[in-house]
């Protein structure tokens, strides 16, 4: 889920990681040393209350020390702690790390920037600090494909793909086995997004079902078990839901209007780089394989009013396919019907309208249609 995947969190997530309740109140302190800043360097706190109202406050660093308190609910509120060294304000912020607000106090220690810090002291920032170790040679690997792409040549660009999904099903490992050993963790809720994004069904609800009640009770497991309905409505064998969107022209499309053809349902948007990245290898496997009973519809997660920004894309990246989107970015309706939460993300559909495919990318896709058609 490389948003490169997953990984890029932003801070409009706040909104969708809720707390699992708010019965009580209980104390809180955030304490800790970032390197040796002083004034005007200045560290915040940000986050969503229970009512999802932005919540920010902030201290002036002292040899680097600071200390915020407060009150929260029983449950932890995910949040994030950001620095601005010269003190010109949050939204100039140069660093910043995601941590949990939960009773007891939290310690944040870095010689240097907040995104390396060690975050502990509460059972969550505990088991989020566990998970962050396991994935550090994850996170280096992301961070060196990330670099390789800045000097990489077109024809270097389709192996630097493949790369990046070798990294990803590591990671999809990663989370599995945290889930797996972590039950009553409420880290194992957001490991179990991430690891969705990459598998089936029949590999998702057995990793929820493991949960503990409390964690599945909470806000965010009982969030999830309304999704597992959708999950299972798109797992392999399925058939794909269908789904009625209008194209560039505002002319509605049908995807059972296509029955009898296999179809690569490809969710992307013109703002989405990894989207952008595999659109080349989606073009090859198009020319390659249109003319024998293949094609693609692609449905786009664009903005409200960015309908010329999704129409360039098109052209630009030659995606010669049909095309829909209700102009509605994660709000849109095809998207929610799949359960898709990340992008790119695709789904096979054979010529009875079953699914056969998932998060086919790279190579991947190649070969799946190389499987139905015989290589060309």
């Amino acid at each position: 889920m490389n948003l490169t995947s997953l990984k890029k969190i932003t801070l409009t997530a706040l909104a969708g990681i809720p707390a699992i309740a708010y019965a009580q109140n209980a104390p809180y302190t955030i304490q800790g040393k970032i390197g040796n800043y002083n004034a005007p360097a200045k560290v915040y706190v940000e986050y969503r209350d229970k009512d999802k109202k932005l919540v920010v406050d902030s201290a002036v660093l002292h040899e680097g020390n600071f200390k915020f308190t407060g009150q929260t609910g029983t449950s932890p509120v995910n949040a994030y702690i950001l620095v601005n060294t010269k003190g010109s304000g949050l939204h100039a912020s140069e660093d910043y790390r995601s941590l949990y607000i939960e009773a007891g106090t939290i310690n944040v220690n870095t010689d240097d920037k907040v995104a390396d810090a060690q975050i502990d002291g509460t059972k969550t920032n505990n088991e989020s600090e566990k998970l962050r170790i396991a994935e550090k040679p994850i996170n280096e690997a992301y961070d060196a494909l990330a670099a390789k792409r800045k000097t990489a040549t077109p024809d270097q660009l389709s192996a630097l793909n493949a790369e990046e999904k070798k990294i990803d099903d590591q990671d999809a490992e990663i989370n599995k086995k945290f889930i797996q050993e972590n039950p009553d963790s409420y880290i194992s809720l957001s490991s179990l997004e991430s690891y969705a994004y990459s598998a089936d069904y029949v590999d998702i609800a057995p990793l929820f079902n493991n949960l503990s009640p409390a964690i599945k009770a909470s806000e965010g497991g009982k969030k999830f078990a309304e999704r597992l309905p959708k999950l299972k409505a798109v797992a392999l064998g399925a058939t794909a839901p269908e789904f009625a969107e209008a194209d560039t022209a505002g002319k509605t499309i049908n995807l059972s209007s296509f029955r009898g053809k296999y179809v690569l349902i490809d969710f992307w948007a013109s703002w989405c780089g990894p989207c952008r990245r595999e659109n080349p290898n989606v073009v090859k496997a198009y020319n390659t394989y249109k003319g024998k009973n293949f094609t693609i519809i692609g449905v786009s997660l664009d903005r409200p009013n960015a309908k010329d920004k999704w129409i360039a894309a098109i052209h630009k990246d030659g995606l010669t396919w049909n095309h829909v989107s209700d102009l509605k970015f994660w709000d849109s309706k095809a998207a929610d019907l799949y359960a898709v939460k990340a992008i790119p993300q695709n789904f096979l559909i054979d010529p009875k309208g079953k699914i056969i495919g998932k998060n086919l990318r790279g190579e991947d896709l190649q070969n799946k249609l190389a499987e139905i058609f015989g290589k060309i």
